[in-house]
């Protein structure tokens, strides 16, 4: 089987997925990667037969999406010649984690495609949302890519296409401990920002994973490190609790080591709120936004048990068995 697998690097969660998908994957053939976007700091261990710029989202330093920016950088142009080219029909399964360029390129080129991530959980409205909907996040989250096939991944099974979160081997095989700190992972905001807010907070020790950062740096009560998946890992292991924004992998991956989460979707990104509205209902900590009493919240957040036990995680062999065998039933 050939498989052309398009990966989004608009987020760090998409390439950490793709990297403990691959090994799987390689088992039942060959897979080509199209790589698309370019803001993701963690690198994608692999060859890439297929790269693109595609479109990155980009943040301001308070916590919030930088439209402005986002939109000078697309090109329509360039995405519409970008999939023309790219050689669909040869592939067996073609496999997309929310990347419009092969998206575009299946419905000109009349291939069908495998939707598979947490952006595909979204096509059922039994998916949660926040209480005030937003029609262009909706429309974005429906039609920014698709396929005509779907296997989505959240946090609990909302629909009978949805499979639970794909966990990478370092954490599945880790024993959790808990050292005292707490890991912080708010890319949507820089690091001045993320001194200033947490250096108030003396009696708490923090390991900031930081988009800016080139080495580690210490400053008092805080640690400031470099995205790295190792010491990512090592940081989410032996922490106490984890503040991070209301993405997908990071609160899934506390989750499965059963620490304490607190969570502040990115201003304007409508799929963290989504999250956010799953992870509340979970009786997960949600903050809307960083204010001048954040101390106090995490204060008190701190002084509160983790829901234990709320997501029935599977291996990722499981989750890759149930994508190659619908592959397989409507390539027959």
């Amino acid at each position: 089987m050939k498989i052309f697998y398009a990966v989004q690097a608009t987020g760090n969660g998409h390439i950490s997925r793709a990297m403990e998908l691959l090994p799987y994957l390689k088992k039942y053939g060959e897979v080509d990667i199209f790589l698309s976007g370019s803001n993701s700091t963690l690198p994608l261990d692999a060859p890439v037969a297929f790269r693109s710029r595609g479109l990155s989202l980009q943040y301001t330093c308070h916590g919030s999406l930088n439209y402005l920016k986002t939109l000078k950088q697309l090109n329509l142009t360039r995405i519409r010649k970008e999939a023309r080219d790219l050689p669909l029909k040869k592939y067996d399964l073609v496999l997309n984690d929310f990347e419009a360029i092969t998206s575009l390129a299946c419905k000109m080129k009349g291939v069908p495609s495998i939707h598979f991530g947490h952006q595909a959980s979204f096509i059922t409205n039994k998916t949660p949302r926040p209480d005030k909907k937003d029609r262009m996040g909706e429309w974005i989250l429906k039609n920014y890519a698709n396929g005509a096939y779907n296997i989505g991944l959240h946090f609990n099974r909302y629909d009978d296409f949805i499979e639970p979160p794909v966990i990478k081997s370092g954490i599945w095989m880790a024993e959790a401990v808990d050292k005292g700190y707490i890991t912080v992972y708010l890319p949507s905001y820089c690091d001045k920002e993320l001194i200033t807010i947490f250096l108030s907070m003396k009696d708490v020790r923090f390991e900031i994973f930081s988009r800016q950062a080139k080495k580690i740096f210490q400053i008092e009560n805080i640690t400031l490190l470099p995205v790295n998946e190792t010491s990512f890992n090592k940081s989410l292991i032996s922490c106490h609790g984890i503040i991070t924004g209301a993405g997908f992998e990071t609160p899934s991956e506390g989750l499965y080591l059963n620490k304490k989460l607190l969570v502040i979707p990115i201003k304007g990104q409508y799929e963290q709120l989504c999250n956010a509205a799953a992870l509340k209902k979970m009786g997960i900590k949600v903050l809307d936004r960083i204010s001048s009493g954040f101390y106090k919240e995490v204060d008190q957040w701190l002084l509160y048990p983790q829901p234990a036990d709320v997501i029935q995680f599977k291996p990722t062999v499981e989750i890759v068995n149930r994508l190659i065998g619908m592959a397989q039933r409507y390539s027959n």
